[in-house]
């Protein structure tokens, strides 16, 4: 769902980077951010990028967050599986403006195929309005001066994946720092925003982590007064009992009955508790969110 939230003009935007190991996931991060050392990238048949991270930098006047994650299809244990999907949560909370798939123009593969569905999986139908696909190794397209809609429609799978991806898509030439590439794809993620009514997208997890998130960012500032907000935010969104939930209880909420075959029962049957629980989470926190979690997990 939408967040109803006012936002002032060129708001913060939020943007996770999903997709395989050796898509350009972190050399994207990179571009956009316009730095070269944001998220470690190089050449590499396994993933260099091996928990979720999260790097800020200003464009042009507008604040941007971009949390860069492990390679979706990794073969990883399903602790490390939570412990990453509550970070990337904790990270992006109160919510993501775009999920960015990252894939690789000439390697579209019958696992990428799925993504959309994994998200809407994972984070709930609405999750699809708010996905856009980003092509790296634009330059190929180049050489050949062939334009992006001419290869995509070539490609009755790849044009079908995008008409899945409420955002549409954008190609980046990842061996140009050129910054209009990503001022193009910050008025394309804009103007996804705009249609979806000028919101992020949130729904019960991200409501949760922030909810914690503000509640530790609280306490850390009470316990230490000379720090600062920014610090003390980004202190508690890597730290948090939200994350420690995940990893403690392995499935359930977080995750576990979210990627599930019974995913949908799973959010509502977690939502239902929040529910029954909502006169209790206005005062929640440190230990006392994760006592009221463990009721819902």
């Amino acid at each position: 769902m939408a967040s109803k939230m006012s936002q002032p003009n060129k708001p913060e935007i939020r943007m996770v980077l999903i997709g395989k190991t050796g898509a350009g996931k972190s050399k994207s991060g990179n571009t956009i951010l316009q730095r070269k050392d944001a998220f470690k990238s190089e050449a590499s048949p396994s993933s260099l990028t091996s928990v979720c991270k999260k790097e800020t930098a200003e464009f042009e006047g507008q604040t941007v967050s971009v949390v860069d994650t492990p390679g979706l299809f990794d073969t990883r244990s399903k602790e490390e599986m939570m412990r990453e999907l509550a970070r990337c949560i904790s990270f992006a909370a109160p919510g993501p403006h775009v999920f960015l798939v990252v894939i690789q123009l000439t390697r579209f593969t019958e696992e990428e195929k799925k993504t959309v569905k994994i998200i809407q999986k994972v984070f709930g139908e609405q999750a699809a309005g708010y996905t856009m696909a980003l092509f790296t190794h634009g330059d190929d397209l180049e050489a050949d001066n062939v334009p992006i809609e001419t290869f995509i429609n070539e490609n009755a799978d790849l044009r079908a994946f995008i008409d899945q991806c409420g955002g549409g898509h954008h190609v980046f030439n990842n061996r140009k720092e050129d910054p209009a590439q990503v001022r193009e794809l910050l008025s394309k993620i804009n103007a996804m925003v705009q249609r979806n009514g000028g919101s992020y997208f949130t729904n019960e997890m991200f409501e949760e982590a922030e909810r914690v998130i503000r509640a530790e960012t609280e306490r850390l500032q009470r316990e230490n007064p000379r720090m600062t907000p920014t610090a003390a935010r980004q202190q508690a969104e890597e730290h948090n009992p939200f994350i420690t939930a995940a990893i403690a209880i392995g499935v359930g909420l977080v995750a576990g009955a979210l990627l599930s075959p019974g995913a949908a029962a799973g959010r509502r049957e977690w939502s239902e508790c929040r529910q029954k629980q909502s006169a209790e989470s206005q005062s929640w926190t440190g230990s006392r969110t994760l006592q009221l979690q463990n009721k819902c997990f």
